[in-house]
Parts: structure tokens; sequence; C-alpha cells
């Protein structure tokens, strides 16, 4: 059996152990077009032949920038790594500067995109970058060479020898993928992640599926140029999980009712939109069926693992289940075992309310620099707590420092920052990477993040706020889409709000109230006004009075990736948005007047 010590190892275990029919599934025109891991292994060979005729270098940088996860990502990924190149994602939704400063700095060659859109932006500043010689596309576009050119190029096979002698040469220490992390604040920093970094992380993260390998399907959505998801595709690979790519997250419901998969992952404003458009739903209906919904999600948001409320409360659960949670599991494909949730704190009540409905979300914790799983929840063996990050994988050592900082040593952590010792040795120290986040290990050895060291400010008062704690519970609200809790320095703690705009127009018409046309004119209406003041009020008495946030102001946007206020992980971007609503927070604070 191949001994998994580098990347490209992962689809030659697959073929020996499991020899999937299904390995990858990408949606063109309507049908599913399903790709075995034997022709996955083939098309990679062809690319990796094509691009040493190409003049690839043990090395050489080549760049991929796909707006949705599809099957041509995986092949060109074994293909690059296979030569002993690096793979260098970028997030698609990054400005045409952000493309410029990535591609240069990691001194590209080559560069796939998978569309048109993709296409325009490179092409806009592909003179600023000497160093890339050619862009390909998956789509087909008229206008752009096309990715088939390269397996073209590859199909004959008389150079596949050096293509062996290549592979033998990459060994699990040396450099597999730059991944430029779409930082909340300055240019993006190149990790250096290894074959090592990331094959450690997989077989270490292993330990932890509950899944029938060799008979399992995933449904995959989340951007594969994050390391999550990234790592999340080796590990299915591993696994022997069909990976079938979602045409889009709008689709996902529509695509996980074809697929029927039987896990997926997402980040947590993922979950809590999907739990925000079953709750609507509820809304809707009358009599008996609305109170059997909401009697259910009461009892859902009791949910405690292993049985832990007693066998009459199990007994009641699994009445829910049937009446009301069978159906939130059709919607989803009605297979689904398990859910995976990263990349940001999850809310209790969406774990228990989902574990409730049969569809339990295992909360993980992690960052790019450390490939990423540093801990994870397992339902089995106890190995799972509501309101935590799971335990820390085999191989990892986790230390809390003294002032609360999570530190990780092992052999996911990256082998630093691309061309930047300065701040490679800003967050290594003795082995240890400081991760900038706080937390905490409770005696059972569950890991907690208590909030984000930055990010955690003083008022002029002295006393401390963590924003992220306060904004997790104000989300919890249907009112409110997104919160940003400000005021370092500042006499109070107020926020910024940009208000769920479908969901107040849905609030209107039950009410029969006439809401303006402009969003601009909703956050300055009265009575929204008025609502969202009760909301806040509500999830104050939460806090501690220091700590309570005494004014808001609500923003006429929807925050977003393209607006700047985002990450492409969906993280706030803090110090943008307070210069964005620079008006909005001097009016909070009276700094004009």
């Amino acid at each position: 059996m191949t001994e998994v010590t580098r990347l490209f190892d992962f689809p030659y275990f697959q073929l020996e152990k499991y020899n999937l029919d299904v390995a990858l599934a990408t949606k063109y025109d309507g049908r599913w077009v399903e790709t075995s891991t034997k022709e996955y292994i083939e098309k990679a060979n062809a690319i990796s032949r094509a691009l040493l005729r190409m003049g690839i270098q043990p090395n050489d940088k080549i760049a991929v920038i796909s707006m949705t996860n599809r099957t041509e990502w995986n092949i060109v990924d074994i293909g690059i790594l296979q030569t002993g190149a690096q793979n260098v994602p970028i997030y698609p939704t990054i400005g045409k500067e952000d493309y410029a400063y990535v591609l240069n700095h990691s001194e590209s060659v080559y560069c796939f995109v998978s569309c048109g859109e993709v296409l325009d932006k490179v092409r806009a500043i592909k003179d600023q970058v000497p160093s890339l010689k050619e862009v390909y596309s998956f789509d087909e576009l008229g206008d752009c060479k096309n990715w088939s050119e390269v397996l073209e190029l590859g199909n004959d096979q008389s150079n596949q020898g050096e293509v062996e002698a290549r592979k033998a040469a990459v060994k699990p220490d040396h450099l597999a993928t730059l991944i430029y992390t779409s930082g909340t604040t300055g240019r993006p920093k190149g990790v250096m992640l290894s074959h090592k970094n990331v094959v450690s992380n997989v077989i270490d993260s292993e330990k932890r599926v509950p899944l029938d390998y060799g008979e399992s399907r995933g449904l995959s959505f989340l951007p594969v140029c994050h390391i999550f998801e990234r790592m999340i595709l080796y590990l299915y690979q591993y696994c022997g999980v069909s990976i079938y790519f979602a045409e889009a997250i709008d689709k996902l419901s529509d695509n996980a009712k074809e697929v029927k998969p039987h896990v997926m992952t997402a980040v947590p404003r993922l979950y809590e939109k999907i739990y925000d458009k079953i709750y609507a739903r509820g809304a809707e209906l009358s009599g008996i069926k609305k109170a059997l919904f909401f009697w259910a999600i009461r009892l859902g948001l009791k949910f405690e693992p292993y049985g832990a409320n007693g066998w009459w409360y199990e007994k009641k659960l699994g009445l829910a289940r049937k009446l009301i949670f069978s159906k939130w599991q059709e919607a989803l494909g009605g297979e689904l075992k398990l859910m995976v949730s990263g990349s940001a704190a999850l809310q209790p009540r969406l774990a228990r309310v989902f574990a409730a409905a049969g569809m339990p979300i295992m909360e993980g914790y992690g960052l790019t620099e450390t490939s990423p799983v540093i801990s994870v929840n397992d339902q089995r063996a106890n190995g799972w707590k509501i309101g935590s990050v799971g335990k820390v994988i085999d191989h990892v050592e986790v230390k809390i420092a003294e002032d609360g900082e999570i530190l990780a040593k092992g052999p996911n952590i990256m082998q630093g920052y691309y061309k930047d010792p300065e701040k490679t040795a800003n967050v290594l120290e003795d082995g240890y990477f400081h991760t900038g986040d706080k937390g905490e290990i409770d005696a059972e050895g569950f890991l907690r993040i208590t909030g984000r060291k930055k990010e955690m400010f003083k008022t002029s008062g002295g006393k401390y706020v963590i924003p992220g704690l306060l904004e997790n519970e104000f989300k919890q609200s249907r009112f409110i889409e997104q919160i940003m809790v400000v005021g370092e320095g500042e006499k109070m703690p107020a926020a910024l709000i940009q208000p769920n705009f479908e969901f107040l127009a849905d609030w209107a018409e039950r009410h029969e109230m006439q809401l303006p046309e402009s969003t601009a004119e909703i956050i300055r209406d009265k009575r929204v006004i008025d609502r969202l003041q009760e909301e806040v009020d509500t999830f104050n008495e939460r806090f501690g009075k220091w700590e309570r946030v005494k004014k808001f102001e609500l923003t006429p946007e929807v925050w977003s990736i393209d607006g700047g206020h985002l990450t492409p992980t969906m993280k706030m971007k803090r110090k943008v948005i307070k210069e964005i609503y620079k008006d909005l927070y001097d009016k909070i604070y009276e700094h004009n007047s």
C-alpha cells in the first residue's frame, strides 16, 4: 500500500484501497460529470507531462484561481505538485491590486482560471506581472487558451519517466503550496506549507472521522483556495469519500437533494443562514403545524450530547425528529451524518438545534498557518462538547500562555511566511506558533476559544471588552445580519449594525407596515430603529454593565467580500469597516460636535 507522505500520494492511495468509480464529480450544463480515481490520476499525470514540456522547474509557482470548486482544480493541483512545483491558490474575490501583488510576490509563471470573470481581473494586471507567461481557463471562453490544450500536450506519455523522477525527488519537508491569507489588515501574507504539514494534518484528523470509508459522499462548496476545505478534500480522498462539488452556495440545497451527501463542511455564517431560512419557513406555518415546529425548536435548543437530558427528553426528541426535523434533513438530502464547522466561532444554539435534528455539527479550530486543524470535536467516545472546539489532535501540542494566548506546536505548523523572515519570527518562537487567539483547556481536555488577543479592547474607563463574545450573542437576533462592536479608548462600547433587510421586509409584511424602498431610508425609519433597540436591550442583559452596547448605528449596505467589509472567509475587516463608516462612528461618540 502506498505510504502517503506527500500530497500527490493521496490519489494513488485511494486507487489501491478504494478505486472509486466517483472520485470527483462536477455539474456541467445541468449534468453531473463523474471522474473515477483512475481517470483522476491519468489526467493529473498528463498535466505533469505537459508542464515539464512547458519548462516547469522544481519550485516554480503556478497560480490557480477558481470561482467554484471543481474537478479541474484537483487534477491541476496534483499535476503541479508531482513536478516539484508549487500550487498558489488565490481567492477569486480579492481586488485586482491584490491579484497583482500575489502573482508578483509568488513570481507565478502560469495561471489557471475558472471563468471569464477571473480572467478579466488577471488580464487587467497581466502587464504588471513580468513572470507570468500564459493563462489557461477551465471554462471554454474562446478568447483564452483552454486547460484542455495542456491535457493534450501531455497525452504523449514518452516523458512519464521524467515525471516519476520529479515525484521521487519531492521530499515530505519540501514546500507544497503558498497560501496567501486573506488577512483582516494589510497585504496578504504567503503562508508556506510543506507536504508534511498538510499530510500530517490529514492523517491526524482522520481519526476523528465517523464515516463509512469507501462508501460515503461529501458535498464541497467552501472555497478550496482556503486550507480548511483543501485539507478536507485530501481527507476525503484518503477516506475514499466521493467528492461532489456544489454549483454555488445558493444551489446548496438543490445539489444536496441530488447528491444526498453524508458529510459537508461549512463556516458558521452558512449554518446561520440555513437555520434562518428554516426558521422563516416555520414562522409562515399556522395552527398546529406552527405550534409543533416551535415546540421542536425549543426542545432542540435544550439538546445535550450523550442523552444527558434523560430518557423523557430523548423520547420527546424522537417524536420531534419524526414530525419536524426529518423535513430539515430532507432539505439537505436526507442522509447527512456529519457536518463540520471551522473558521469562526459557532453559536452553541446552532450546534444544539442541528444535533437535535440528527445532523450534528462538529466544530473545530485552526488557522492557515497550522494546516489548519489544531483541535476538533468527535461525537464518538465522549469526544464532543458543545461550546468547545474539541480536543487537540494527535501529534499537536497546545499550551496556554500567561496572557491566555493559544500556542501550538507540531508537524502541522507552517514553515513561515514567504520572503518575510521578520513576520515569521514574530509568530514562531521555540517551535510554538502564536495563534493570536485566547483560550482555555478544561479538565476533560476540551479547548475553548475565549476571544482574539488583538481584538480585545479597553474603554477609556479602563474596562476590558471582548467584542467577539458580544457579536456572537447579538447575531442570534434575526434582525441583525452583521454587527461590529467598537469602543477602544472610548467612554463606552457601541456597535455598527447591518440589519437583515430580508427579514425586515418579512417583519414589516407580518405587521402590515409599509417600509421605505431604499435601504438608506429603511435604516432611518423610527420603527426599525426602535425594534433594533429592543433586540439590543434584550441581548445586553446577558453582559456586565461595562460591556453593554450603549449606542448603535445602522448601515445601509450589505457587508460583503466585494464591498471590502469581509475577508473571503467571511471574517470582518474591522479597520476597513470602521473607516467606511467613520461618519457613523463619529456620530456615536460625538467626535464632531
